[in-house]
């Protein structure tokens, strides 16, 4: 299958890749003499939404925004399609950016300053990308069915529904206009960012992007910190509030953030908390599921049921 894949690769962009290998079941790294890429393909979204997730980040990255480069094919296309295994998938090739995924000791508050300042250059651009004659509709969060928590969280689950209707309630009441409201990344965390040796940050993996609040992207890579990079060294709660006031700050240096919408972050990190939750229903086998899986179901329903009563 990779052979296949190389081959259409060389047939369809403007590179001659020597090699490949698979990092996930739908991402790449590639190889040639002009440098390192990334292949992404996949049926995740459709054609039309992936075109639109990268005509849009093409437009950061034209504006100055750290962003992979979206590499055109010969025929000028962000994005391709390829038949594989009798079934059509999207491609999309990317310049490799430069930098590591950080070590969790390093996810620091230094780095969640730079993070917000990125944030907010990027929603800063986004609002004249939505303004411009290239943009192209993406999706409203609410139109995801990951957010439909009451499909996915069993009935009996009665106290966690509740929570989940009245954060949504919540949420949906919020006033939305063009200030707090636009094109957001929705999943900018660890994994989703690289920092090279100048410190300089480029943030990946736009395949979540949506319209959205805008204050769910700073809630978003606070939240997940706290549940997947904390490496210990000082207090839990310490360690939130500083970098919280990085993150904030540094993200107000490029874009305004009202001291409204700042009082909403707890708001947004708890729907943070429930899409998680509601991704567990959404895609894992509850006939097989392993101890570790147990674990972390009830880990969640304790700190819903708890910490949201």
């Amino acid at each position: 299958m990779q052979a296949q894949i190389l081959q259409f690769l060389n047939n369809t962009y403007p590179v001659q890749l020597s090699s490949m290998e698979a990092v996930t079941n739908e991402m790449y790294r590639c190889h040639s003499v002009k440098g390192t890429f990334f292949a992404r393909i996949t049926n995740y979204k459709t054609y039309e939404e992936q075109l639109a997730e990268v005509n849009w980040t093409t437009y950061l990255f034209n504006r100055g925004v750290r962003v992979p480069e979206v590499v055109p094919t010969i025929q000028d296309s962000l994005v391709s399609t390829l038949l594989l295994n009798e079934e059509e998938k999207s491609v999309v090739l990317f310049q490799a950016a430069a930098g590591i995924h950080l070590p969790r000791a390093k996810w620091d508050k230094t780095i969640f300053r730079t993070l917000g300042q990125q944030m907010g250059r990027m929603h800063q651009v986004s609002k004249e990308y939505q303004q411009s004659e290239a943009a192209q509709p993406i999706p409203h969060w609410y139109d995801n069915d990951e957010y439909d928590f009451l499909k996915s969280i069993p009935a009996e689950e009665r106290a966690i529904r509740d929570i989940a209707k009245d954060v949504l309630k919540q949420v949906r009441m919020l006033p939305k206009d063009e200030a707090n409201y636009g094109i957001i990344h929705g999943d900018l965390w660890l994994n989703n960012t690289l920092v090279d040796s100048d410190s300089a940050l480029t943030m990946i993996d736009w395949q979540d992007c949506e319209r959205h609040y805008y204050v769910y992207d700073l809630a978003v890579p606070i939240y997940s910190a706290l549940e997947f990079s904390f490496a210990g060294g000082q207090n839990l709660i310490d360690y939130k509030r500083a970098i919280t006031k990085a993150i904030t700050d540094g993200y107000k240096e490029e874009h305004p953030l009202s001291a409204e919408m700042s009082r909403q972050l707890p708001l947004f990190m708890r729907l943070k908390e429930l899409f998680e939750y509601n991704l567990m229903h959404m895609y894992w086998n509850f006939e097989e599921l392993s101890e570790e899986q147990v674990r972390i179901l009830n880990l969640y329903r304790s700190k819903i049921e708890y910490m949201h009563t």
